[in-house]
């Protein structure tokens, strides 16, 4: 059987990453989404090893220590989230394209890891004004968390050059068809 392949997507929030997995998956119907870990509790509907691996905070901090995640990150609040190295070698080794929707320096991890197995792609905005036009947009921010994720971009675009492929996001239908033909061309 052949071997999957994974692909990263990263953007800083507001830059459309998500609008633009959602395409890639109505087209790609051999793409499945990684499912992550974290500490968080179940929210309704949701189900353990579908929607999350729901850890308690001890058993999150023993993963940590075995290195048995990826990538992983504390959230405001203590939140945990991180990726499990033995399920994306698990859907790999299975022959699944696997999406990673994960932060800058846990995509960078993973493209030293991975390498030519994995597709990384850092979905940039034209400008950090028209991302602050865009967060500010959705409705969701305060001017304290506006500017928390402002300064987060900033440091998030600082690593873009480290990725195979920089999408800027000034129209949403070129950046997806740009998206979606690296994508096309990785899974030959």
């Amino acid at each position: 059987m052949k071997e999957g392949k994974l692909i990263i997507l990263v953007s800083p929030s507001g830059g459309g990453k998500s609008t633009l997995a959602k395409k890639l998956f109505e087209d790609f119907p051999d793409l499945e989404f990684s499912v992550s870990a974290t500490t968080r509790p179940p929210r309704k509907g949701e189900e353990n090893g579908i929607h999350y691996y729901f850890l308690n905070s001890e058993e999150f901090q023993k993963k940590i220590e075995a290195n048995e995640f990826l990538e992983w990150e504390e959230f405001y609040g203590g939140k945990r989230y991180g990726t499990l190295q033995s399920e994306v070698d698990k859907k790999i080794k299975s022959g699944y394209f696997i999406l990673l929707d994960v932060e800058v320096k846990g995509a960078v991890n993973i493209k030293n890891i991975y390498g030519d197995q994995c597709l990384s792609i850092f979905v940039q905005p034209p400008s950090l004004e028209v991302l602050k036009q865009r967060l500010q947009a959705r409705g969701t921010e305060n001017d304290e968390t506006l500017s928390l994720r402002l300064e987060r971009a900033k440091e998030e675009l600082t690593y873009a050059d480290r990725f195979d492929q920089i999408i800027i996001n000034d129209n949403l239908e070129t950046a997806y068809a740009q998206i979606k033909q690296a994508v096309e061309k990785f899974m030959k």
